[in-house]
């Protein structure tokens, strides 16, 4: 049985730039907590609760979030913080809702990576004794995830150059990117060595940026919103933390969440129209693809390519990997697809798939299914 919906009512986001230098947080966070609110009828006042994410090391400081409630407008609010990817947070906040409790949540997502050493932060997330000390992390992860898919699904080097490009053209058409030259294949190939067998640009590239979510019950949503998309099932779940334990070839996590939140919609079968996915990798993003059902074992790339599902017109999160809110990106930059198809070339689509992820070697994933 499909669980009561839950609506997007309206998203605001930031551009998302390798370095906001001339911003702070709460200069990020307040400006999409202020635009948020435009066109909906709804203020600050309206909102029951205030969920925001980010991270305690990137920002560099302990329970960070405190010095941003008021950018956050959670003065004598009720505010949570949710130390991982700005999807959890949504979904938090959608049970919050659907539990009764509430009828209308704000959602935050922010981060700097351009402040903070990436590599060490997910170095830190790793195993202290013996992975730590060599320095493995994200990159490691990677690599091997595209060493052992690579030998099972036999795709190219140029391939995978391709797609890189075509996400980086997508994401410099829509706009929300700051992108001084969209790379081609070439260019993706020339660009040395990332996680081997992977150059740099087959990576997510970090960036800054700060996105909101405004959510609320269906009857509130269909009120203020003239075409929301609705949060219709979701599902999360985390693989082992050893990652010499799990299946490099495959997110196991995500095929798990997947299953969970279709199953939550009352989905008889992956029947989505766009997917909006995370991936750490240009490999991350073909196992992902594949986890959710959009496409078998190693064939992630045809998917991908031209599959009956629309994946990552956004660009996805090779070009723009705001850690701690790529997947709340993936919620806005489908809810958008649906709500406002016009913006997007046309068309009329009705389903849509969210993904986010979390973790070293995505870790940990989360999924939610969209309709209109």
């Amino acid at each position: 049985m499909a669980l009561s919906k839950v609506g997007v009512v309206a998203t605001a986001q930031t551009e998302l730039r390798p370095a906001w230098s001339n911003a702070q947080h709460i200069d990020l966070i307040s400006s999409v907590v202020a635009s948020v609110f435009k066109g909906t009828g709804l203020t600050i006042d309206d909102v029951d609760f205030i969920i925001d994410s980010g991270s305690d090391v990137l920002d560099g400081r302990s329970i960070s979030n405190c010095g941003f409630l008021g950018a956050l407008g959670a003065h004598h609010k009720e505010e949570a913080r949710v130390e991982e990817d700005g999807l959890w947070g949504a979904l938090y906040g959608v049970n919050k809702i659907r539990s009764g409790a509430s009828s209308i949540g704000l959602i935050v997502a922010y981060s700097k990576p351009s402040e903070s050493a990436v590599d060490l932060y997910w170095n830190s997330q790793v195993e202290p004794f013996y992975q730590r000390p060599v320095g493995f992390g994200q990159r490691a992860a990677n690599g091997i995830q595209a060493q052992r898919y690579l030998a099972a699904a036999g795709v190219s080097d140029k391939d995978l150059a391709e797609l890189v490009a075509r996400r980086w053209a997508a994401a410099a058409a829509n706009g929300g990117v700051a992108i001084d030259e969209v790379p081609d294949p070439e260019a993706v190939l020339a660009s040395g060595e990332g996680a081997a067998p992977l150059t740099k640009l087959m990576l997510a590239r970090p960036v800054d940026g700060a996105v909101a979510v405004l959510i609320a019950r269906e009857d509130i949503a269909r009120r203020v919103s003239r075409n929301p998309a609705f949060i219709t099932g979701m599902g999360t779940a985390m693989d082992t933390h050893s990652f010499a334990e799990r299946d490099a070839s495959r997110l196991t996590a995500a095929e798990k969440a997947a299953a969970m939140a279709y199953r939550n919609a009352g989905w008889a079968s992956v029947d989505a129209d766009i997917a909006e996915i995370s991936a750490s990798s240009i490999i991350g993003e073909l196992m992902a693809i594949e986890a959710l059902g959009l496409a078998g074992q190693g064939e992630g790339l045809a998917a991908a390519q031209s599959g009956k599902t629309a994946i990552n017109r956004s660009g996805g999160a090779l070009p723009a990997d705001p850690i701690m809110a790529t997947g709340l990106v993936r919620l806005v930059e489908a809810s958008r697809q649906l709500s406002q198809p016009e913006l997007y070339g046309g068309g009329a689509p009705r389903r849509a798939i969210v993904h986010g992820a979390g973790g070293v070697g995505m870790q940990n994933n989360c999924v939610f299914t969209l309709e209109v």
